[in-house]
């Protein structure tokens, strides 16, 4: 009986999804939690896996957006594989005197579709750019490809695919007399910008500042960076720092670190630790599970993979969902200062800002360090400013003197 491969939740505040690209053909045999599609929301682009072995069929077409829970498609466990059209056309001459062009290696990404077109017009697949996932070779490609080599023969006839990839937006610009240009925002920004307006409509934000002296992290940093990097094997930055800091402090003030469920308030007995990411498509926070167990290494570590799949649109759809408080950074940017946006259903989220060298005044002198300025935004309907400020005097003793965090005191 056919199983419907639905659309899951996909973090918090996400409701729907764009259907970037199938990854498997219509009729194609699937493995379990093999992925068959990608999606877009607007916190990354994620793969979705087969709930299930069997024969896939289509019901949702690349491009269509569909809301969580909805159905793109089914999946047959007890079909049979030779209802898809995997097979390649036998052809007696051809076997023996004339084997496909195509490659075993690269035959072996291709769709049954592609692998089709690609053998009866005798192509090379790996001479044909790929517009996919990854620079998979679609369907569309192999057409335009042949129609191009038809184009010198009817020079006056220019095919335009109906699919085709185009290297510019398919809407074009309406430019004014005036030097103002007009194009439509796409679905992730409009997404986006939702999120954030029923943000600020939906929680009483309040934003609240310290300073920090650095001068105790880049001392311990310039003392073990070496040590620390032959014995752990990651280099020893600076987030993990903020981090664990974080993590010694909301265990201190749990408001901070809870969430508003209607009437009730949910109090979380552990640290899951988002972490602001920039990528070409925006700011994705994937989330580090558990971070209150993890250790200094283990949290760069942790830091360094989910950027990198973050970057890379590999992030998995755990990775995107139950964080209880987020870290951003924008001072990798060269903000100096600024009031972030709660990553809802949080009720608290930490500033990160550039570092600087200033005058402060120490022991009765004045003397230069290296400063940065700390912003939490926190949720006033739960959290009181006294508890706040609390927590940022708690975070700005641990990274000025790290044998606080070290020793947890």
């Amino acid at each position: 009986m056919p199983i419907d491969v639905v659309i899951p939740e996909l973090g918090e505040s996400v409701s729907e999804a764009i259907l970037v690209e199938w990854l498997k053909a219509d009729g194609e045999m699937v493995a379990m939690d093999e992925p068959i599609a990608v999606l877009e929301t607007d916190k990354a682009d994620v793969e979705l896996p087969a709930p299930l072995a069997g024969i896939l069929s289509h019901s949702r077409s690349d491009g269509d957006t569909i809301q969580v829970g909805e159905p793109i498609g089914q999946i047959d466990p007890d079909g049979s594989p030779s209802a898809a059209p995997v097979e390649v056309p036998s052809a007696p001459d051809v076997k023996e005197t004339a084997p496909p062009v195509v490659e075993a290696d690269a035959d072996d990404d291709l769709s049954p579709a592609v692998r089709r077109l690609v053998t009866e017009n005798n192509l090379d697949a790996s001479k044909i750019q790929g517009s996919g996932r990854e620079g998979r070779l679609t369907k569309e490609d192999v057409l335009n490809h042949l129609d191009a080599q038809k184009q010198p023969a009817a020079p006056q006839a220019v095919p335009v695919p109906v699919s085709a990839p185009a290297p510019k937006p398919a809407f074009k610009p309406q430019v004014t007399g005036d030097g103002v240009r007009r194009e439509p925002m796409s679905k992730i920004r409009q997404r986006i910008a939702q999120h954030l307006v029923t943000a600020q409509q939906n929680a009483a934000m309040l934003t609240t500042f310290n300073e920090v002296d650095m001068t105790g992290i880049f001392d311990l940093r310039i003392k073990y960076k070496e040590r620390f990097q032959e014995v752990h094997g990651v280099s020893l930055g600076l987030m993990s720092f903020f981090v664990r800091a974080s993590v010694l402090a909301l265990q201190e003030f749990e408001t901070i670190n809870a969430s508003i469920d209607g009437t009730d308030i949910l109090y979380h007995d552990f640290v899951h630790m988002g972490i602001a990411v920039g990528t070409p498509r925006g700011v994705v926070v994937p989330v580090i599970k558990h971070s209150e167990q993890m250790s200094l290494d283990q949290i760069e570590s942790a830091i360094k993979r989910v950027a990198a799949s973050a970057r890379e649109g590999k992030l998995g759809l755990d990775e995107l969902s139950g964080g209880t408080f987020t870290i951003t950074n924008g001072g990798v940017f060269g903000s100096m200062l600024s009031t972030p946006i709660l990553n809802q259903p949080q009720t608290g989220i930490l500033g990160m800002h550039n570092i600087q060298q200033r005058p402060v005044a120490l022991n009765g002198e004045v003397v230069i360090r290296p400063m940065m300025y700390l912003a939490l935004t926190y949720d006033h309907r739960l959290i009181d400013g006294e508890s706040s400020v609390k927590f940022l005097v708690r975070l700005k003793q641990m990274l000025e003197d790290p044998a606080r965090m070290m020793l947890g005191v």
